[in-house]
């Protein structure tokens, strides 16, 4: 039984049990309640909507877990910082950082339960990873005064090495006498006539460090690379081998990007549309989103109700 019942209802409980008919409970369990605020009722900033210059974040807005309240914190701070200094917002899409995803899931949707930040919540996986969070987000952290000019440095020096190995290898052609017995070595088909270098190594079965030690000019380009040829050669796989992938999403990113831009008052009279649902008049109304990309987020808004908006505001 739960240890979150009324102490009475714990004890009877345990006086069923058998062994335990002269139990006697020195301190009952219990359960500890967690009061939030409705994270639609907060901007992108994080700031509520009801009293300006209050700002909240971790569980109150209704998640659960440290990475998540850390994530808050460091938003809300960095806004509540820049509003002291009269400087512009600070708010990350859902495409460029998972931070962006927790905070427009919660001010766009809503909780009806603890909030975690899984993976499968961004629509946008092969953008945000692990090996790419220096370049979404340093340049980004250094407008703002975090991230100082040697981590800027760092990025940008990397970035030329990144596009100095992607342009060799999009320049080198390879004839079959010098790559067939790599190829074989790999599992893969040998060449029969020349091609160019980069085409091998968007192959599945060869690895990039591998190719690197079969060419010497590759070899050469990797020893400048320095203590930093691991994530030169990582970033510049990922880049190659996953190049049509990740245009599409960014063509999608785009798309939604278009509709962000198209703002709404935050005092726009719903009421008013009756050409569209009952249901997203009211959610419309109680959320109050701040474009179109996120009413269209909202669960309940359709893409007719959508249009219908678009059609209203002139678009």
């Amino acid at each position: 039984f739960s240890s979150s019942l009324p102490w009475e209802v714990q004890y009877n409980a345990m006086l069923q049990i058998e062994g335990l008919e002269n139990v006697k409970i020195f301190r009952p369990g219990y359960a500890i309640e967690y009061d939030y605020y409705p994270p639609t009722q907060l901007y992108h900033t994080l700031e509520t909507k009801q009293l300006r210059n209050l700002y909240f974040a971790g569980q109150i807005n209704g998640t659960t877990g440290y990475e998540e309240a850390g994530a808050q914190g460091l938003m809300a701070g960095i806004n509540a910082s820049l509003k002291i200094d009269g400087d512009e917002e600070f708010v990350l899409g859902r495409d460029q950082a998972y931070i962006g995803v927790l905070i427009d899931d919660l001010v766009t949707k809503g909780v009806d339960e603890p909030y975690r930040m899984f993976t499968s919540r961004a629509e946008y996986r092969i953008l945000l990873r692990q090996d790419n969070a220096d370049e979404r987000l340093t340049e980004l952290s250094s407008r703002i005064g975090l991230a100082n000019q040697e981590r800027v440095d760092l990025l940008r020096s990397k970035r030329v090495l990144v596009n100095r190995v992607i342009d060799f290898l999009k320049s080198y052609s390879v004839a079959p006498e010098d790559i067939n017995e790599f190829l074989e070595r790999a599992g893969t088909s040998p060449l029969k006539q020349k091609m160019k270098l980069i085409e091998v190594a968007k192959r599945p079965q060869v690895r990039l460090n591998e190719l690197i030690e079969d060419v010497e000019e590759l070899r050469e380009i990797q020893s400048d690379c320095g203590r930093r040829a691991g994530e030169v050669v990582e970033a510049v796989e990922i880049t190659i081998k996953y190049e049509g992938y990740i245009a599409r999403e960014k063509l999608m990113a785009d798309k939604i990007k278009r509709l962000e831009r198209i703002k709404l008052d935050e005092h726009f009279d719903y009421e008013r549309l009756k050409s569209i649902s009952t249901e997203a008049r009211q959610k419309l109304a109680r959320i109050k989103p701040s474009s179109i990309g996120q009413a269209s987020r909202i669960p309940g808004v359709s893409p007719s109700d959508i249009s219908v908006l678009l059609i209203y505001m002139g678009r």
